[in-house]
């Protein structure tokens, strides 16, 4: 059957290939009168290849773009979308790019389907955690792909990851608070009992800035990772407020530093909390201070949409996020319900 003019051939080539025909439309003629072609593809049956023709004369796509390959994809979604991210969350992308995703690196973009994506998951011999930064590395480049027009649909979307461990975290009982009080003049106890008062990440508290903390209004402005836990405020509860005050009246940058000037590293920090752990024969990591805090204003049945706020979360409820506003007061009544 002749095709329409303009449509463009396929083309068998020469000597052994895997995909022997080429797809391509005449663009020109050259000084000869010989007509010059512009690939669309290389496929392993004449059929594919008059697919791949109809497919392009209907929604004509970037040639160079159809070439693109998952590595060289990704190092430009580096270059022009990471920087809307935080470091920390590109660093993970980064890691379980280069970790994980390297069985695909020369696979062109436009011929990866949810399948190969699964494979990768599914062969990754890591948990959960890991499961989903894989799964968010293929998000970020379905969604860059499809404005670069490389693809027309996002496969990512159909990839699934390992349920979610149950949690083994264990929040420090009271008795155990009490017992770091006892000795809350010993060398970083406070920054242990500032933890458990404020639900603030190690991160976040190791990046607290003097000029972030406000003692005559009592609040603490700062936070890492998601849109809801950045640049939110904690009440500073009054349990907490003088070894916050002796912090900030040393005058350094940070809050949390080394001999009172020096910011602190978290693997330093790390250290210094491994110790106090093992002094008072706790096995505590540092992120269960963060669980405690929430797990003691639970207790004591606070607003959950307060809880949301203080933690960093993004509500579950939508009615209550967008249409409750929480005014610092009433933050500051629900850390104090933290009594002992």
């Amino acid at each position: 059957m002749k095709l329409p003019n303009g449509f463009g051939t396929v083309v068998k080539l020469s000597g052994n290939r895997r995909n022997p025909f080429v797809a391509r439309k005449t663009t020109g003629w050259n000084e000869k009168g010989h007509p010059v072609y512009q690939a669309i593809g290389y496929y392993p049956t004449k059929e594919a290849g008059l697919i791949a023709l109809g497919k392009f004369n209907e929604s004509p796509w970037d040639v160079k773009n159809e070439k693109i390959t998952l590595e060289e994809l990704f190092q430009l979604w580096l270059e022009k979308k990471a920087h809307k991210l935080s470091k920390g969350n590109v660093q993970c992308l980064k890691y379980a790019f280069s970790n994980h995703c390297k069985i695909l690196n020369n696979v062109k973009y436009r011929e990866i389907k949810s399948y190969h994506m699964q494979d990768v998951v599914d062969n990754c011999g890591c948990g959960h955690s890991i499961q989903v930064q894989i799964k968010n590395v293929f998000y970020h480049l379905d969604r860059f792909a499809l404005e670069l027009e490389i693809i027309e649909r996002q496969f990512s979307g159909l990839v699934t990851v390992a349920p979610t461990p149950e949690s083994n975290k264990k929040p420090f009982t009271i008795d155990e608070v009490s017992a770091l009080w006892d000795r809350s003049c010993e060398p970083w106890i406070d920054s242990v009992l500032i933890l458990l008062y404020s639900g603030w990440r190690i991160s976040e508290l190791l990046g607290l800035r003097c000029a972030d903390v406000d003692l005559a209004t009592g609040t603490m402005r700062g936070g890492v990772k998601t849109k809801a836990g950045k640049n939110r405020i904690v009440p500073i509860h009054s349990k907490i407020f003088p070894l916050v005050k002796e912090r900030y009246d040393f005058g350094g940058e940070h809050l949390i530093s080394v001999n009172r000037k020096l910011p602190i590293h978290g693997v330093t920090y790390r250290a210094h909390w491994r110790k106090i752990m093992a002094d008072f024969d706790y096995k505590h990591i540092p992120h269960e201070a963060r669980h405690t805090f929430r797990s003691r204003l639970d207790s004591a049945g606070a607003n959950k949409v307060c809880i949301d706020l203080l933690m960093g979360h993004k509500s579950a409820d939508i009615g209550e996020r967008i249409y409750t506003h929480k005014t610092i007061e009433e933050l500051k009544n629900t850390v104090e319900l933290i009594t002992d």
